[in-house]
């Protein structure tokens, strides 16, 4: 199409002749928006962030903020976009820029756009300075009361000189919106709509298709499509490893991968939400998720990337797997020819290989219910946030009321080739006594699950002992009682 346009700071711009594996930090900087820079490519430093219009899950508009290296120039097409350009100039600065440079906040400057742009996307957050999933004792809201302000907000950005006190001391410091702030304002009303897309450009294809149909029939037709949702991963692929696929199809808006039901059997969540989104929409109800979420990359990264694009990459070390693991989840795969539904724990076959078959796509997840009344989510990682895990163990167990585990699943990521479920351990744990003796013992056939390999993130020993710490951890978090490894 032709008419392909992105709203940039309130001037509408033209995508015309824009190759699909262009990512929006590109095409900024050669419009001349050069404040938003690459420092990573790969969505870890946050020095690109920018501001996109998205729906707040109402009628209005929450501005979020995104990792422009990561996604395709093609896909904001209808959308509304604002770089730090846009929120202020040198005579009049915006709150947020104003905030930086009192505080002392910026040095070299490189990284200071995009703390601004992630610093606004917070300080425009509705309802801000309400009780919500921050945890004052984890340091995630710095002040009191209405205009708090949450500092996880800033996770994914990284600073090199200034360093991090200024910064922080910037963001609590802000307080709330003036009443003529157009941004502020541009909050009640919608968020543009998702349009179909059709570019093409260097003898490549970008296709935001109308419906999931189209989709399928897209990718039916030509196997080779790179299929992209938060383009997370696709990001990385095409800046770091050079990718450049000839089609490329963006499912992530389409209505029928985001649907959300929760009821009385179970819950199901659209392949196609992101894990903010999936975050707002389960408010805390699935408490194993609750304690996955703050420490799955960033808010950079959750505003993008899915459920469905986080399993269909099929990583070993990707998160969410051993969480959907022990919540023992299923997966809806769909295709041009129907429906099935796997278990995700048969849904591995291989390093980064799966059942799906060509032409198929995760369409949703599905929760079982009740869930287990005992669970927990321990990632180990070189820095606590924003970070790949070396190992993640995920719990969820049933103790009857005379103590003893009638049910246990247990997910683990990063100790082999897939993602994979506990079996043995389980095994030693049903029907013994929750108790310290009953939990060393099925920790040390913990620690010999899966074939853990030494890399740079962890040996394989590291691997072996953070397993068997992971249980101990949740027995002592459960039973506020110290358990010694014998």
């Amino acid at each position: 199409m032709d008419d392909s346009m992105v709203t940039v700071n309130g001037r509408s711009c033209t995508l015309r002749g824009v190759a699909p594996h262009t990512t929006a930090l590109d095409w900024l900087r050669a419009q001349g928006l050069t404040g938003a820079k690459e420092g990573c490519a790969e969505g870890e430093c946050g020095a690109c962030s920018v501001l996109v219009a998205m729906p707040d899950g109402a009628d209005g508009t929450a501005w979020t903020a995104v990792n422009s290296c990561l996604v395709p120039a093609a896909a904001l097409d209808g959308q509304e976009v604002v770089t730090a350009e846009g929120l202020g100039a040198p005579q009049s600065m915006h709150p947020v820029q104003a905030a930086l440079a009192a505080a002392g906040g910026s040095q070299c400057g490189y990284c200071t756009p995009g703390f601004a742009c992630s610093m606004a996307a917070e300080f425009y957050r509705a309802r801000r300075g309400e009780a919500d999933g921050a945890s004052e004792a984890d340091g995630a809201s710095e002040a009191d009361g209405a205009g708090a302000f949450d500092v996880h907000a800033l996770a994914g950005n990284l600073c090199r000189c200034t360093g991090y006190r200024p910064i922080r001391d910037a963001a609590v410091g802000l307080g709330t919106p003036d009443a003529d702030d157009p941004l502020a304002a541009r909050r009640s009303r919608p968020a543009p709509e998702t349009v179909a897309t059709r570019i093409e450009a260097d003898g490549a294809r970008f296709v935001r298709p109308r419906s999931l149909d189209e989709a399928f029939a897209l990718i039916a037709d030509e196997p080779d499509a790179a299929v992209v949702a938060g383009c997370t991963d696709w990001g990385v692929e095409v800046n770091l490893r050079g990718r450049r696929a000839p089609l490329t199809v963006a499912i992530d808006r389409l209505p029928e991968l985001r649907g959300f039901a929760f009821g009385d059997a179970g819950i199901e969540l659209g392949a196609g939400l992101t894990l903010a989104e999936a975050e707002r929409l389960l408010e805390g109800r699935v408490p194993l998720l609750a304690e996955l979420f703050p420490q799955f990359a960033s808010p950079l990264i959750r505003n993008r990337a899915t459920l469905g694009g986080n399993l269909g990459t099929a990583s070993p070390i990707g998160d969410a797997a051993p969480a959907l693991l022990a919540l023992e989840a299923r997966l809806v795969l769909g295709s041009i020819d129907g429906e099935r539904e796997v278990d995700l724990a048969e849904y591995f076959t291989g390093y980064r290989t799966t059942v799906r078959g060509p032409g198929e796509l995760i369409r949703s997840v599905r929760i079982p219910l009740p869930l287990a009344a005992l669970s927990g989510f321990h990632k180990v990682a070189k820095r606590r946030f924003d970070d790949i895990s070396s190992m993640a163990a995920a719990f969820a167990l049933d103790v009857g009321a005379d103590g003893v585990v009638a049910a246990a699943r247990i997910g683990l990521g990063g100790v082999a080739a897939t993602p994979i479920r506990a079996r043995a351990t389980e095994a030693a744990l049903v029907g013994r006594r929750w108790d310290g003796e009953a939990v060393r013992d099925a920790a040390s056939v913990l620690g010999s699950e899966g074939t853990p390999m030494s890399d740079h993130r962890a040996s394989a020993e590291y691997r072996a002992i953070m397993l068997q710490q992971s249980l101990l951890r949740l027995f002592r978090a459960a039973a506020h009682e110290e358990v010694v490894p014998a």
